[in-house]
């Protein structure tokens, strides 16, 4: 019995040695390839595991820098996407930020790393068993200010609204209009555009004036809702 609690410690402390060096590696990777540009960013990486949030089957390849399938038709973003977007945010200290599409968590585990302990992240789910696992991803990951809300993300959530930040992680037809409402004035809205293959479209909100730049091709899951397809 106690060879074999012996044998599982070391199993667990290997498989999390081994982790932790792959997501360095990774990191690295991230930087000299131009995806990972300031130091906030390069730390919240390096602070989340992203094996905690993948399906226990595909583990091994949980710093492979592509997209990996996590259930209900849907994915976990390659790990350079999800640093495009941190970036193309420019993510501060205590902000309130709503992310659409929840998916297993991690985006939004990396996101509140940016925000800290006085800033709060709302992401919207639409399956309710994704929500439930993004959930306990958080909870063991010890990611105590991200609330998860299963709904309709294409429309966003009022309840919480302003948002300082909001980004949509699936490729929308258009820019959900719930989504620039419950934008606060300054504030930055992230949308990939477009059916699959899209383009990543950064929202600037001044006053009444909007402003549109275009980041660059990417590809996405679909935004299913009112405002989706």
């Amino acid at each position: 019995m106690v060879q074999q609690l012996y044998t599982t410690v070391f199993i667990v402390y290997f498989r999390q040695t081994m982790f932790s060096e792959q997501r360095e590696r990774l990191v690295k990777k991230l930087k000299s390839e131009g995806y990972i540009k300031t130091e906030n960013v390069e730390k919240a990486f390096l602070e989340t595991p992203r094996e905690n949030f993948i399906p226990e089957q595909k583990k091994n390849y949980a710093y492979v820098d592509t997209p990996l399938e996590i259930g209900q038709g849907q994915t976990i973003s390659a790990p350079h996407m999800v640093a495009i977007m941190c970036e193309a945010l420019d993510i501060k200290e205590g902000q309130k930020i709503m992310e659409i599409g929840a998916g297993s968590g991690y985006h939004a585990a990396i996101i509140s790393k940016l925000i800290g302990e006085k800033g709060h992240v709302y992401t919207i789910e639409r399956f309710p068993v994704l929500a439930e696992k993004a959930n306990e991803n958080l909870e063991k990951t010890n990611i105590k200010n991200v609330t998860v809300i299963v709904g309709d993300g294409s429309q966003g959530n009022s309840e919480h609204a302003p948002y300082d930040r909001i980004y949509v992680t699936c490729a929308s037809p258009g820019i959900p209009p719930p989504l620039i409402e419950q934008l606060k004035d300054q504030g930055k809205l992230l949308v990939p555009v477009g059916q699959t293959v899209c383009e990543l479209q950064l929202i600037e909100k001044i006053g009444e004036e909007i402003k549109t730049c275009d980041l660059g091709g990417c590809v996405f899951v679909p935004l299913v809702g009112k405002y989706g397809y």
